[in-house]
């Protein structure tokens, strides 16, 4: 039994490729693509992430809260953290992959997500000092 098969020969693949410069395929001028990039707020387009958020160093007071936004990115790096939940659930530890629930100790150098609002770490009572943190994203302290 044969089984045919359908070839292309090369000039019939070449025809349906699209023409540099055309409407399909248009080039455009690095100006251009960077006034573009400028637009959406990546400077001159030789650096950065578009929408890129940069880490804020905060101070969180001893007695205080840092209370974190939805979608928050948070780094302890000095003195004791303890998890802040307003309901059952948690604090995302990405790093350990593990969830943090309401009382729970927070370790140094660990990214903690924030999934929704109503979450948030405050300094051990224990220690004298507060929290120096990364923070990417919306917080208040309370």
């Amino acid at each position: 039994m044969w089984v045919g098969a359908n070839f292309v020969s090369p000039l019939e693949a070449e025809s349906n490729a699209l023409t540099p410069g055309s409407v399909e395929d248009p080039v455009v001028t690095k100006s251009y693509v960077d006034e573009q990039l400028a637009k959406l707020g990546a400077g001159d387009g030789t650096t950065g992430t578009v929408g890129e958020a940069s880490l804020e160093v905060v101070a969180v007071p001893a007695g205080k809260t840092l209370m974190a936004g939805q979608g928050t990115e948070v780094i302890v790096r000095v003195g004791k953290a303890i998890a802040y939940s307003s309901d059952a659930n948690g604090i995302s530890d990405l790093t350990a992959g593990s969830d943090l629930t309401k009382g729970k100790a927070v370790p140094t150098n660990h990214l903690l997500l924030f999934p929704r609002e109503g979450r948030g770490i405050l300094p051990d009572p224990a220690q004298k000092n507060g929290l120096t943190v990364l923070v990417r994203g919306s917080y208040t302290i309370q």
